[in-house]
């Protein structure tokens, strides 16, 4: 080798380089860095999460629903009784993947909005390691099926950023949606690793449960017969039991009766069953109906025969989705069997939070629109036997959440038990660990942000020091390893502060206090209720006038760790959280022209043109005689609008969201090269006037067509044809996606003002409101 002195710099030739070099290969001495590969004999890793499932749901937690494969998993693992999640899905996820609390990893919400506080970043932090990115590092190979929503809503389009996809925190592969839910017959927008996948109709017996479960097996067969030393860790996070309900025909069937007897006989009964499994104590009692103000529910026997058919056909439909789950869980299981690798796998399955109250009192078949407090029940009767299916979006009433959180009070976002008390399984092979008494349950305090230190325990992994250089953060979480060998083993998670939409809560040794904070009122200590959960696990005896001195404690303890864990500020409840975003957004709300061909516009892109605000959607066609189609189409079955020629005639409709079309016809459409805008203009209370022109003449109107906010249109615009679930279903049952036959050189959308009344023109009023809470 050189005796000459090496350049300096990052550049310097051979830095690092432990071999020895000569002139010749012969005269050389070769050096590889070494790879990271695996310990020989290291376990696979396959973590389940569902979708705002209950602690009462599932077979082995006490439901009637069928959950064998489930059920088989218990028996051969463990059954938690005292697991917690976090309140709501996104912050979940943010801690199932790091070990640390959510704010503190910046998902404090819902991935949605970015309002520009670190807490509420909506995508992971740089300083937090993810699941994937760690055991990757230690030569596992890292797949992701299904539900991600870890990435703020601007960052979700081809134009990324990807900086927080899934491929770039650490998955090797990617199948499913970046979005919090979807169309589970025709999905809104599947994601395959860093690309948009390109679809334009979906299989009628198509179902996105059954897709990512095939798709994940078809990762791991490639993996192992690439090479079977490998390692691999799956992450299969499902879209479902989240709304909308949708199941298919066969596993609605099933249920079909089941639910008419209604929610408080059902909830007895998922109660008496919890206390003979063993998962309650002896006595225990379901918390009475849930009745605080907003969040209440009707006696069951109160409602009208009506209702309670319609009440009961969302069950059914909400029953299907879990039975799907199960039998996903028994492919999964099959194929791991089949590769023989099963009894090398750790397997845990879980739910994000709590069942939801999401459908309010009454339920909807429209879901994306309902979050507006729209209720339409003779709409929603007259769809009865079209829930479930492809032209529905829907959501249960919160009787049925209720039951589903059997025993515990309150829903999903609240921080009492029935918002993040959920069912936890785990199945480890006696090669990885041994169990104590397999098929038994563990009564011990354990919390999502413990999972991802116990797996790295069992797999004999390390915790990354640094990610890209920065530090990493330590996590929250204690690993309850040793809890699956000794059956008596303490919890080793003592406490633990939770916070979602400003309901608090705080958790140490068996004591917790919680709130219901009612939206804009002032946070105070007077809010606070104290709980013994040894003695009191439903909640219902309130101490806090008893123990003063222990509120008071537990409550400074809540107010240290919550500064500590970035939770401020607080969700006051005036909405400017969803309102205020960074001033770099507004390049969203300038023109766009799409040309023919172009994949669907990501569905938040295409919000920010129409969204509460008026809009000019400028077509430039070239139709000959005969030529039909779609000239351009935004939105779905959950609402949307479209344009499109027919016998040579011009048309507009626009979908209110629960099937009810309004139609504007435009009359001739002579040949040649034409401009057909769509003008929408905002009046405001959620309402557009729409006119149709051709060539700057009026051709057709309409008055009071909906918005359409918050969700809705929630699958994006399409140029030349209506992909994948339609605007306009009868159209689309005669013509398929109905592509144009003749010539679009493009369509332009220039948004203009928002409604007067739309939020983003409130910013100051709302931070006045909010303001008086500080």
């Amino acid at each position: 080798m050189s005796d000459a002195t090496p350049r300096r710099g990052p550049a310097a030739a051979y830095a690092g380089f432990e071999g020895r070099v000569g002139r010749t290969v012969a005269g050389s001495q070769s050096w590889w860095p070494p790879p990271a590969l695996a310990p020989a004999g290291a376990p696979n890793v396959v973590v389940v999460l569902v979708d705002d499932v209950g602690f009462g749901d599932l077979g082995c937690y006490g439901s009637e629903i069928a959950t064998p494969n489930l059920d088989r998993l218990a028996g051969e693992g463990l059954r938690f009784s005292d697991y917690h999640a976090t309140p709501m899905c996104s912050p979940t996820r943010a801690s199932l993947l790091t070990g640390v609390n959510p704010h503190r990893a910046g998902v404090g919400h819902v991935a949605h909005s970015d309002p520009g506080f670190p807490g509420y970043a909506m995508e992971l932090a740089d300083d937090v390691a993810t699941m994937a990115e760690t055991f990757r590092a230690s030569g596992w190979a890292t797949y992701m099926v299904g539900k991600w929503h870890l990435t703020k809503d601007s960052h979700c389009s081809d134009a990324g950023p990807r900086h927080s996809w899934p491929c770039q925190r650490g998955f090797d592969r990617f199948y499913g949606i970046l979005d919090g839910f979807t169309n589970l017959h025709q999905p809104h927008r599947l994601v395959e690793d860093n690309h948009q996948v390109d679809v334009d109709a979906f299989d009628e017996d198509y179902y996105f449960t059954h897709d990512i479960t095939e798709r994940a097996l078809d990762m791991i067969r490639a993996g192992r017969a690439a090479d079977p030393s490998q390692p691999f860790l799956l992450y299969l996070s499902h879209g479902a039991a989240h709304a909308p309900l949708h199941a298919r025909p066969d596993d609605m069937a099933r249920y079909r009766g089941r639910y008419d007897a209604g929610w408080d006989a059902l909830r007895a009964e998922r109660c008496a069953r919890q206390v003979e499994l063993g998962l309650l104590p002896p006595g225990t009692a379901p918390a009475p109906r849930n009745a605080e103000p907003g969040h209440d529910v009707e006696p069951w026997d109160d409602l009208s025969p009506g209702l309670q058919r319609l009440f009961a056909r969302y069950m059914e439909a909400y029953a299907g989705m879990v039975d799907a789950i199960d039998q996903s869980l028994g492919r999964l299981l099959e194929g791991l069997e089949e590769l023989d690798v099963l009894d090398d796998t750790i397997i845990v399955f879980t739910s994000d939070n709590g069942a939801s109250r999401e459908g309010e009192a009454e339920g909807t078949t429209a879901y994306y629109v309902h979050l507006l407090g729209q209720t339409d029940l003779e709409a929603d009767l007259g769809r009865i036997d079209e829930i479930g299916g492809p032209t529905t979006m829907p959501h249960y009433p919160r009787g049925w959440a209720m039951a589903g959180n059997t025993p515990f009070r309150l829903y999903k976002i609240n921080t009492h038990a029935g918002g993040h008390r959920v069912p936890f399984v785990v199945r480890v092979p006696p090669s990885v660990a041994p169990v104590d008494e397999p098929g038994s349950l563990r009564h011990g305090y354990v919390h999502v942000t413990d999972i991802l230190p116990t797996l790295l325990e069992l797999a004999g992994v390390a915790p990354l020091a640094t990610r890209g250089g920065t530090p990493v953060q330590p996590m929250a979480g204690v690993s309850f390893a040793a809890m699956l060998g000794d059956r008596e083993a303490p919890s080793t998670h003592r406490e633990q502060l939770t916070e979602m939409l400003g309901h608090r809560g705080y958790y140490r040794d068996g004591w917790e206090i919680v709130t219901l904070h009612d939206p804009m009122t002032p946070f105070g200590e007077h809010e606070w209720q104290l709980y013994d959960l040894r003695a009191d696990p439903t909640e219902l005896d309130d101490l806090a006038a008893v123990h003063p001195e222990r509120v008071a404690e537990l409550a400074a303890a809540w107010e240290r760790a919550a500064w500590d864990q970035q939770v401020f500020p607080l969700d006051e409840g005036s909405a400017l959280k969803y309102v205020i975003r960074p001033p770099w957004d507004e390049r969203f709300e300038r023109p766009v022209t799409i040309l023919p061909g172009t994949p669907t516009l990501e569905r938040w892109r295409s919000l920010q043109l129409v969204m509460l605000r008026s809009c000019d959607i400028a077509i430039d066609v070239d139709h000959a005689p005969g030529d039909v189609g779609v000239l351009v189409a935004h939105g779905d079955q959950g609402g949307g609008y479209l344009v499109w020629v027919d016998d040579d005639g011009l048309h507009a409709a626009h979908n209110d969201g629960r099937g009810r079309l309004a139609v504007i016809d435009g009359g001739p459409l002579a040949p040649g090269r034409r401009i057909v805008d769509l003008v929408l203009t905002a009046t405001g209370g959620n309402r557009w006037d729409a006119l149709l022109r051709l060539d700057g003449d009026d051709v057709g109107a309409a008055t009071g067509w909906p918005c359409l906010f918050p969700m809705a249109p929630f699958q994006g615009i399409d140029v030349g044809l209506d992909r994948r679930s339609p605007v306009h279903w009868d159209l689309a049952r005669r013509h398929g996606t109905f592509p144009y036959t003749g010539r679009i050189a493009g369509v332009t959308y220039t948004p203009g003002a928002p409604a007067a009344d739309a939020p983003v023109n409130l910013v100051d009023v709302l931070r006045t409101m909010g303001a008086r809470f500080e």
